[in-house]
């Protein structure tokens, strides 16, 4: 009877050993911060109520606040999503630019030169940029700063490499000086999020 017993109890034992197991890893896969997201001391987002916005391709899609105003553009090599919290002013505010650009991307050193160039001609200084892996991809951003109008300006230029033929760039600006490192990160919580349908 002892030896039913035993054998009744370790089948048991070993599913709930792998129940504990995939709950742990689903728990800690859910809460697993991007490398952006650490490289900012990122917390959790402040969204709620976000709703699944498709690009006019049918490219990717990414989640959004319900409330944000959304447009939609494309052309012959790319397809945008601009999305920004008008329920705020400008300086407490997000925009965000996502966009799917048919064309061949390498974060090698004559890009880096080139993307710093572009931006120096519109009045922004490069103050960090560091390669990662986002969305599973191979990433780069860079942090730019200088001043829009009577606003100190802040934007984030993450390029994703999809393949060899595509990238996304999703361009987080931010105006103003107030909670700057958190407006970013609630960015980024956004970028994360974004689905590729290819």
């Amino acid at each position: 009877m002892s030896i039913y017993l035993y054998k009744s109890i370790k089948p048991v034992s070993k599913i709930s050993y792998s129940i504990l197991l995939i709950a742990s890893l689903l728990f800690l896969s859910c809460s697993k911060q991007s490398e952006i997201s650490k490289d900012f001391n990122c917390e959790t987002s402040a969204y709620k109520n976000l709703e699944k916005v498709e690009d006019v391709k049918n490219l990717f899609s990414i989640d959004l606040p319900k409330d944000w105003k959304i447009n939609l553009y494309q052309d012959e090599v790319q397809s945008s999503i601009f999305a920004a919290d008008t329920t705020k002013q400008l300086t407490e505010s997000v925009l965000l630019d996502v966009t799917f650009i048919r064309n061949k991307i390498n974060f090698d050193d004559a890009f880096i030169l080139q993307q710093e160039q572009e931006n120096l001609t519109k009045g922004l200084i490069k103050i960090k940029s560091k390669e990662i892996t986002l969305l599973e991809k191979p990433s780069i951003y860079i942090i730019y700063k200088g001043k829009k109008g009577n606003f100190m300006y802040e934007t984030c230029h993450t390029f994703i490499k999809i393949n060899a033929q595509s990238f996304i760039l999703a361009k987080t600006e931010i105006y103003g000086d107030s909670l700057v490192n958190e407006r970013l990160c609630n960015s980024f919580s956004l970028i994360e999020n974004i689905k590729i349908h290819q």
